[in-house]
């Protein structure tokens, strides 16, 4: 299937946290790459660090290229129970190497988390380019944008750029804070909800033509 790989999971029915299908449904597993894109300083590996370990650290340790981690997480699309292993690239922030190494960054991406920083108006704005530049590479992927840092003062006009942004591309938004946790899991599985039901739509369209387009005869 184009974008993610689905199998079925050992255990009809069971997923990592116990649940059971209404129908009975076993989970499927999904495997999809995440990238977090945005200005250097407006909290993407914090972002990360909350979600992957729930843990904060005020200290800034800037990301040099891309730091790779792994979430294992269980959501539901319909009756349909998915285990989703998110591979999640938190990208650098410098402009410059973004053009130089996109295809290395964003090839064979399936969804993105774009962050810019509430206390910095501009950092949102900012958030516009790295989008066109991943889905230059990954082609249309499922958004998220989210302004970090939602626990401190923001600019005035923080909120309406964050809404702007999303809008401009079809996606949904959130404040989030890594320091307090606020909206973090909800933007993760937000993510992969929406490459969820991409790959299950892009699997029944398939199906459909298969089932439409006539049999060859030998």
């Amino acid at each position: 299937m184009t974008g993610w790989e689905v199998r079925r999971a050992e255990i009809p029915g069971i997923s990592r946290r116990g649940f059971v299908s209404p129908a009975g449904m076993p989970p499927e597993t999904m495997r999809a790459k995440v990238c977090l894109v945005g200005e250097p300083e407006v909290g993407k590996s914090s972002l990360v660090r909350r979600f992957v370990y729930d843990q904060f650290d005020s200290r800034y340790q800037p990301t040099l290229g891309a730091k790779v981690s792994k979430k294992e997480i269980d959501l539901r699309v319909g009756d349909q129970p998915i285990h989703a292993i998110l591979t999640i690239w938190d990208i650098m922030g410098e402009p410059s190497f973004r053009e130089l190494l996109r295809e290395a960054y964003f090839s064979n991406l399936q969804g993105i988390l774009a962050v810019g920083d509430l206390t910095r108006s501009a950092t949102i704005r900012a958030t516009a380019d790295w989008i066109d530049a991943a889905c230059r590479v990954s082609g249309s992927v499922p958004i998220v944008v989210l302004g970090a840092k939602a626990d401190l003062t923001a600019e005035p006009d923080a909120s309406g750029l964050i809404l702007e942004i999303a809008e401009r591309f079809g996606a949904p938004s959130w404040s989030t804070s890594a320091r307090t946790g606020e909206n973090v899991e909800l933007a993760f599985f937000a993510v992969a909800d929406r490459i969820a039901r991409n790959g299950l739509l892009e699997r029944a369209a398939a199906s459909d033509q298969k089932r439409e387009s006539p049999e060859r005869t030998p």
